[in-house]
């Protein structure tokens, strides 16, 4: 167990140092893959031409005067208005026969008396009762199987088996650090600083071989309970014949009914009770002749329609307004050169590291640049990446729009170049 621990002490240093190799002072390029090299270029401003409509007069307006119409019209005016006039209309009366009562209906209580018969009846004399009465308990022999020691179980413990194994460890991971390169001989600037290049480069991964003994486990039907194995055997329970005398019946009781008892009477009931009956004094009426009101008396409405007469006057038939009247903006097209991105040492770029930048790549550079009109020198195609070679390639990027100051991907695969 300590070996264990120093081992995993050393490999987590060695993982730390990796940590440590791999910083780098400064800005880095971002997603940075192993084996690959990265520098800051200069970016070329983008223009482009834009034509514009520009406005030379606005829009306006002008306002006219319309003045107003009259004409004559006629209008019925009222001369007097609408009356009402009431005209008083009398009551008519008439004559009518109406009974009304004089007495009125009551009522008269008459008392009826009860009525009574002889019956015989069925008395009882001495009630229902009951008796208990005692049955003796039945007995029989049986055997019975009796317990003479439950079951049980013991353990039987043996030593766990062991085996020799061999284990490879890893003692530091894997890693990358970033190198920076002293000075790139490819470089189109004439200062250095502004070609910084830097290497992701792979660090492989160390490892060591242990050997140490493994548990192989416990013999087949026992079970490993971490210090050894163990078994648990099962001692089966011993049980032995006995004879009792147990119950077969209980004793019980029985119940029995002595009857009840009756004798037959005669005797004198009420077949109906006293009661009352009402009587009714139907009413007494008489006819009388008295006048009354057929018709009320009321007031009748009569209108009095109301007088016009016709007048003439001057009205405005159409009133005095103003007309707004648009005039359109003028406009004329431009146009001009504007800036459509700012350039400047600003991004990193994948560029060809410079163990790759090998004559015939040069020379393949100096063939696509002659073939685009450029001028590498007197000397033509020489393979020697040199001062008209690099002022042909930095003008072929400018005019491009493309990253300016080192041979960057971008610009090998504009020029067709293989790498």
């Amino acid at each position: 167990m300590r070996d264990s621990r120093l081992l995993i002490l050393v490999v987590m240093l060695f993982g730390a140092a990796g940590l440590f190799a791999q910083e780098a002072p400064g800005d880095l390029p971002p997603n940075a893959q192993p084996g690959k090299c990265y520098a800051k270029c200069l970016i070329p401003d983008e223009w482009e031409t834009v034509t514009e409509r520009v406005m030379v007069k606005p829009a306006s307006t002008r306002v006219e005067v319309v003045p107003a119409e009259y004409g004559t019209a006629s209008e019925q005016m009222l001369k007097t208005a609408e009356a009402k006039k009431l005209t008083y209309v009398p009551a008519v009366y008439e004559t009518v026969e109406e009974r009304v009562m004089v007495k009125p209906e009551s009522k008269k209580i008459i008392a009826v008396p009860a009525v009574y018969e002889t019956t015989t009846e069925r008395m009882l004399v001495k009630e229902e009762s009951k008796k208990i009465v005692p049955v003796a308990a039945v007995y029989e022999t049986v055997e019975e199987r009796v317990l003479v020691s439950e079951a049980s179980s013991r353990i039987e413990r043996v030593p766990a088996q062991y085996e020799t194994a061999t284990e490879r460890l890893e003692v530091s991971p894997a890693t990358t650090k970033w190198v920076k390169k002293k000075a790139d001989k490819n470089c189109l600037s004439a200062d250095p600083e502004d070609c910084l290049v830097w290497c992701l480069v792979e660090v492989p991964a160390t490892y060591k071989t242990v050997t140490k003994q493994v548990r192989k486990g416990c013999p087949a039907g026992y079970t490993d309970n971490g210090d050894d194995c163990t078994k648990e055997i099962e001692i089966p329970a011993k049980y032995e014949t006995r004879k009792k005398r147990v119950v077969k019946t209980p004793a019980t009781t029985r119940e029995e009914i002595i009857p009840a008892e009756y004798k037959t009477v005669k005797k004198t009931v009420l077949k109906s009770p006293a009661t009352t009956r009402e009587e009714i004094i139907p009413a007494e009426y008489e006819t009388v002749t008295k006048k009354v009101i057929k018709t009320p008396a009321r007031y009748d409405e009569q209108v009095i329609p109301a007088e016009y007469q016709t007048v003439t006057r001057q009205v405005v038939k159409s009133p005095a307004k103003t007309n707004t009247i648009e005039i359109p903006a003028e406009y004329e097209t431009v146009t001009k050169r504007v800036l459509a991105k700012k350039g400047g040492f600003t991004e990193w770029r994948e560029i060809l590291c410079p163990d790759l930048v090998t004559s015939y790549t040069i020379s393949q550079i100096q063939r696509a640049l002659l073939d685009r009109g450029y001028d590498v020198g007197p000397a033509g195609v020489d393979n020697v990446l040199g001062r008209d070679t690099k002022a042909a390639l930095a003008k072929f990027q400018k005019d491009n729009g493309l990253p300016v100051g080192n041979l960057n991907f971008e610009t090998l695969k504009a020029l067709g170049v293989q790498y």
